[in-house]
């Protein structure tokens, strides 16, 4: 029976990229939902991950960061981004203690003087920024941001306190979704992320955003699971690199992902990868639907 003081809504995190907001959502889940990278732009997709406690279920979206889009694929995302704020009931804005505030995170704040929804600004890294004042941060923010929180989403450092925060925006309602329910995507779609990851973490340069990948099959058997995935590039010229020499390249991105999808699938998992040159896939709407981008 659902309690009569339950609380249960959604909220959309944001903020320029690479401020931490895959990580505080894997942080507060406790599960890994969004890949995570030390490189810009890594999340292209919004990922909700659902928190479920005895007092509430709060649907967390983690949101592509913003940007000012170059090509298509750029102008899909920041769509992605715009629509975040739409039918939530609070929005966390996302910065960094020892950067605030960066060119992009004045951006950010204009656009949300605008909204009405509720909003809190969450700085991250305070483990990184001993002694920091708290009235310097405050200072900077629009009138339309309710609260702050200083928060360390790789130590946990101030997350209780966060959640006390945003608790108190998040209305009295029954759960949206059932109570052992993580996300409202496909197992597939993780798959897929998953190879992305390995290729952020194993290639530099333009490579890894050049990169996309497309799950033709996932099988669920037995005892295993076997996945096949299209890597697509841009270019001929790319496809020596993410090979590598005798497959040893490609032979790094299928064991990591191996690994990973075992833990958060508790199956044994094997992935089969295969290459493909897909000129300009970044720029074309037909390449992006394929992808899942509407």
């Amino acid at each position: 029976m659902i309690r009569p003081d339950f609380r249960s809504g959604f909220v959309a995190i944001i903020g320029k990229p690479n401020t931490g907001k895959s990580t505080l959502m894997n942080r507060i889940l406790g599960e890994k939902l969004s890949i995570t990278s030390p490189k810009p732009q890594t999340t292209r997709y919004a990922i909700k991950g659902i928190l479920n406690r005895e007092d509430c279920q709060i649907v967390f979206i983690d949101t592509p960061g913003y940007l000012r889009p170059r090509y298509e694929l750029q102008e899909r995302m920041q769509r992605i981004w715009t629509d975040a704020f739409k039918d939530v009931d609070l929005v966390l804005f996302m910065s960094e203690v020892q950067r605030f505030p960066t060119e992009y995170d004045l951006e950010v704040l204009q656009q949300l003087k605008d909204v009405r929804t509720p909003q809190i600004a969450v700085f991250n890294k305070l483990d990184l920024a001993p002694g920091l004042s708290r009235a310097d941060f405050e200072a900077q923010l629009p009138a339309s941001v309710n609260e702050t929180v200083f928060i360390s989403a790789h130590t946990g450092e101030g997350l209780e306190q966060m959640m006390d925060a945003l608790l108190r925006y998040i209305p009295f309602h029954e759960p949206y979704y059932e109570e052992d329910q993580l996300s409202d995507l496909p197992l597939r779609f993780f798959a897929q992320e998953v190879i992305r990851e390995a290729i952020f973490h194993n290639f530099s340069q333009e490579i890894p955003y050049a990169t996309a990948v497309l799950i033709e099959s996932f099988k669920e058997e037995r005892e295993q699971t076997v996945i096949d995935a299209v890597i697509w590039l841009e270019r001929q010229s790319q496809k020596p690199i993410i090979i590598g020499r005798n497959g040893e390249n490609l032979a790094k991105i299928r064991r990591y992902a191996e690994a990973q999808l075992s833990v958060f699938l508790e199956t044994r998992v094997l992935v089969h990868l295969w290459v493909k040159v897909k000129p300009g896939w970044r720029k074309k709407n037909t390449a992006l639907k394929e992808l899942g981008f509407d």
